[in-house]
């Protein structure tokens, strides 16, 4: 393959946006129609990640010189790349709905990038099947405040007690 200006340009700016990914997810196209690459361009489009159709010489370049290792025996056949400079989970569960609402066979997740990691289609379809990042927040949060929920309870629950006695004397000296 004889490496030209425009070669090394594609290689450059794959390197540049993998490199500064924090999720990507490898994908076959081949046995799309045009109006469902669209529709998936444009949901992917407007979530801010980017989809490319690459030639598999110049992401195995582009990954190689990053030291992303363990990616080449993916880049077979057909291969298009969705890149999140944002979110690493944003692929990943687009291109998973997208596969399912359309039941699709001929959209294939290859594999994924996740922090420069490599991880397999489990592992994208995993990732893709987490909630979303305010979820998990949301169940961080709830469970750090459990515990102290439940002391505010037990001491309540003595106050009362106190009260419920008090309370109780008061009755039984009215009645006397």
């Amino acid at each position: 393959m004889a490496v030209t200006s425009a070669k090394q340009a594609v290689v450059a700016s794959l390197k540049e946006k993998i490199g500064s990914a924090q999720g990507a997810v490898l994908t076959t196209y081949s046995g799309l129609s045009v109006a469902q690459d669209t529709e998936l361009r444009a949901r992917l489009r407007e979530a801010g990640v980017e989809y490319r159709v690459v030639k598999n010489t110049m992401l195995r370049i582009a990954t190689n010189e990053l030291g992303i290792e363990g990616l080449e025996q993916y880049l077979e056949g057909t291969t298009a790349i969705a890149i999140s400079a944002t979110d690493p989970v944003a692929p990943a569960k687009l291109i998973s709905e997208f596969i399912k609402e359309n039941k699709l066979k001929a959209l294939e997740v290859k594999a994924g990038l996740v922090e420069g990691k490599v991880i397999d289609a489990d592992g994208v379809k995993a990732l893709a099947a987490l909630p979303a990042r305010e979820v998990l927040i949301a169940q961080v949060l709830a469970g750090m405040q459990s515990p102290i929920a439940g002391l505010v309870n037990v001491l309540q629950g003595s106050i009362r007690n106190v009260v419920y006695a008090l309370d109780a004397i008061r009755q039984q000296k009215e009645s006397a």
